[in-house]
């Protein structure tokens, strides 16, 4: 009797072994999905938005942007992750990480895209001058962050000159 009690208390401790192992086993990619964007390890959010001043802003859109930012210590893939406009207008990171305790900022016109740059390549305006919401969503669309402005958004922040933090996330 006392063989059988051991040999299941072993195979108990076994298993317990094993269970603690997968888990810390867990490739980082695993923690880089979550459902709201606040990851048990990694935190991105955008970070701030500069919409244009008037509708005539078209002349120099890199000067329209928002800053995704990633707060935890581990880059994250931004990889299909998207930015979109209430309009639909949407842009897609390809093949970007952010790393840790850093932010990115995604221009709305031409350039040449870098670690902390990133370029739409529009033509136009994006963001709306006097209402509008910036929503980062995951690459399974899931709801990340979003950012609004304008006199639609009661109780929202409203951004000021440029529209820098154009709002407040939900």
């Amino acid at each position: 009797m006392s063989v059988s009690v051991t040999a299941r208390r072993i195979a108990a401790t076994a298993a317990a072994a094993a269970a603690v192992v997968g888990a810390v086993a867990l490739p980082a990619s695993a923690t880089d999905h979550g459902h709201d964007g606040w990851h048990h390890h990694t935190r991105v959010a955008i970070g701030g938005v500069q919409h244009p001043a008037s509708s005539r802003y078209d002349r120099n859109l890199n000067q329209e942007w928002v800053d995704v930012t990633n707060a935890s210590r581990r880059s994250v893939n931004l990889d299909g992750w998207t930015l979109s406009d209430e309009d639909g207008h949407t842009y897609t990171f390809h093949h970007y990480r952010l790393e840790g305790r850093a932010t990115v900022r995604v221009h709305t016109g031409f350039g040449r895209d870098s670690r902390t740059d990133l370029f739409q390549d529009r033509r136009r305006s994006v963001w709306d001058t006097r209402r509008d919401t910036a929503t980062l969503r995951n690459d399974e669309g899931r709801f990340v962050d979003s950012v609004s402005w304008g006199r639609d958004h009661r109780g929202h922040r409203d951004g000021g000159d440029w529209g820098r933090w154009g709002g407040r996330h939900h």
